[in-house]
């Protein structure tokens, strides 16, 4: 696809950019974070891996995908490795829509066709609702009205009419990113904001680095790296030794494998401490 087609799409995330930028990088996609409003982020794609369905019969050895079916994926896998949910939205010269993920439930989608002609199941909607948390009364209604036929109203009004529902809990778009625009065209308005960041995939050692900065810098930080979590690690290990032979004399196996398991921890701990003291760049983690 050019810069002129009319195929884009953009993933919203209801986190923070700190929160997403660890799992984003899992794609292993380029992509541009910024933030969307309050506790909302957006990502949007630099390069364009799928097809418009108005495009035709992929080129030979093409295996590009269409694009709802590539936005679907991607926002599957970034809600099953996190605790929020993503919702992607995708347009092309037919049909535009939006599929919501949120752990490992089914994900939840809705189609319009190109004159803003309803294709998808009401209940759709309402399960959208819920699982975004939105009043059962005045956006279950907002959201319905989307599935009732109306000439006045395109693909692309269709898609903001549902923004405009999200804004109530917290949704703001950057500007430049409106439902419609081509991806060549999102990802410049993206990158013209001074907050926007690339995500770019770096190999799985700088994933893994990556997602290890965000646990330690979480509430779990303190207990798995410095000084409380040496003496956890510690203190597993006090207590693994004398519980496994404990259970060795008595020949009880529960005994024996929960007092290994306490070892296992414990030296796991001590090592992964060291390690990360140990690599490049990195600073000490207290005494």
């Amino acid at each position: 696809m050019d810069a002129t087609s009319p195929v884009g799409a953009v993933l919203l995330c209801r986190a923070e950019p700190d929160t997403v930028r660890p799992v984003a990088h899992l794609l292993r996609e380029r992509m541009l974070l910024a933030p969307a409003g309050e506790d909302w982020s957006v990502l949007v794609p630099e390069g364009t891996p799928w097809r418009g369905r108005s495009a035709g019969p992929p080129a030979e050895g093409e295996t590009a995908e269409p694009v709802d079916r590539v936005l679907g994926g991607w926002a599957t896998a970034l809600a099953v490795g996190s605790t929020w949910p993503v919702l992607a939205l995708w347009w092309d010269g037919d049909r535009a829509g939006y599929t919501l993920a949120a752990g490992f439930r089914r994900p939840v989608g809705y189609v319009w066709l190109a004159d803003g002609t309803p294709a998808g199941e009401d209940e759709a909607m309402r399960t959208f609702a819920e699982r975004l948390g939105l009043d059962p009364v005045p956006d279950v209604q907002a959201l319905e009205a989307l599935t009732r036929p109306d000439p006045e109203a395109d693909a692309r009004a269709r898609l903001r009419g549902l923004l405009a529902v999200l804004t109530r809990i917290g949704l703001d778009l950057p500007p430049g990113l409106d439902p419609g625009e081509p991806s060549g065209r999102l990802a410049a308005g993206a990158g013209l904001r001074p907050e926007a960041e690339r995500i770019a995939w770096t190999g799985w050692r700088d994933a893994v680095r990556v997602e290890l900065d965000a646990v330690e810098s979480s509430r779990l930080g303190p207990w798995m790296r410095g000084p409380r979590a040496r003496a956890l690690a510690g203190a597993q290990l006090a207590a693994g030794l004398p519980m496994a032979l404990w259970g060795a004399g008595r020949r009880r196996g529960g005994w024996v494998f929960a007092g290994a398991l306490l070892m296992v921890h414990g030296a796991l701990g001590l090592a992964y401490d060291r390690i990360r003291d140990e690599e490049p760049g990195e600073g000490t983690a207290g005494p």
